[in-house]
């Protein structure tokens, strides 16, 4: 086993609600032939010291069930864990890792959305025009950094000029129950597939789920997947690096899909080797809904290049044994 620290820089900083970041550290964890991602986000995971703490506790062990009991409560730790265990068996059966997840079908390719930021309206009309000419059928708008009814006509524009595109809205939490409901009024009439986290806080979805069409994505992590699901939620984003694996995010995609939700997989601005992961686990869900997998673009440099390139609105299922890219560190 080893552990190998990285730092990625950013094309364009990021800013969360911890502050700014302009690079994503994070490290590989290899073993028997498998490699993981950990790659921590304040807010959602544990720290970057933590993470480490807990892999080099991993790494100790002789057996994989328990180096991921030592990363319990460091979910980030335990994705990378996880993922070098699943890739590393799927490397054994000569199989995709999406079929060592379970996928249960051929899967060449899974759709994704693409994001458009805060702007405008005529600044987010030329966003959205550029991704429909680059092949995206659904398009994600962030909301919330400007007042509800400037948001809506961002959204009633968009959804003049684009009548058959599949639309969401992202708020991050950022509104109170009184704007998230003139928000919800205010587009009901646009036929949008959700807004997701419009408020902070599960119990607060859960009174906004007869206005209109919510998502959880921060809720997912805050409260889990079960308490989202009883609040009545018209989908959950899950992040598999936040959930602590590729295997916990499949289970609460099921859980998703036995309730009648839709999961939609995403991430936390991963690397390579997550994404790639994130990829296999959407491949392995049937009929998997559009991915917010679209992020390879942020990095100035990553692990591994090209390794989930968007062509048409869709990323490639990585061809070949495990999660196919890169080889197994150490190699």
């Amino acid at each position: 086993m080893s552990v190998e620290a990285f730092a990625l820089p950013l094309a364009t900083p990021l800013e969360t609600a911890a502050g700014r970041i302009e690079e994503r550290e994070g490290f590989l964890f290899a073993a028997r032939g498998g490699t993981g991602e950990a790659t921590p986000l304040p807010g959602w995971t544990e720290s970057l010291a933590a993470c480490e703490r807990a892999l080099r506790d991993a790494d100790e062990k002789e057996r994989w069930s328990a180096a991921l009991a030592a990363c319990e409560g460091a979910p980030a730790a335990r994705h990378a864990v996880s993922q070098a265990c699943l890739d590393a068996r799927a490397r054994a059966a000569d199989r995709p890792l999406y079929r060592e997840l379970g996928g249960e079908r051929e899967c060449e390719r899974v759709p994704v959305n693409a994001t458009v930021g805060d702007a405008d309206v005529e600044g987010t009309l030329s966003a959205v025009e550029t991704a429909v000419h680059a092949g995206f059928e659904t398009v994600k708008v962030k909301v919330g950094a400007r007042a509800v009814a400037a948001d809506a006509d961002r959204l009633d524009a968009v959804r003049s000029a684009y009548p058959r595109l599949e639309l969401r809205a992202d708020a991050n939490a950022a509104w109170d129950e009184a704007e998230a409901r003139a928000f919800l009024d205010a587009t009901s009439g646009l036929d949008l597939a959700y807004v997701e986290q419009p408020v902070p806080g599960v119990d607060a979805l859960a009174r906004l789920t007869s206005v209109g069409p919510v998502a959880a994505d921060e809720s997912v992590v805050d409260a889990g997947v079960d308490a989202c699901l009883d609040a009545g939620v018209a989908a959950v984003v899950l992040k598999p690096m936040a959930l602590g694996g590729l295997d916990r995010a499949r289970d609460a995609a099921f859980a998703a899909l036995d309730a009648g939700v839709t999961p939609v997989v995403s991430n936390t601005v991963d690397a390579a080797y997550a994404r790639s992961g994130a990829v296999h686990l959407a491949a392995s869900l049937p009929d998997p809904a559009p991915a917010g997998l679209a992020t390879g673009g942020r990095f100035a440099r990553d692990l591994v290049p090209d390794a989930t390139p968007v062509r048409n609105g869709y990323i490639a299922v990585p061809r070949g044994n495990g999660h196919a890219i890169g080889g197994s560190a150490g190699e």
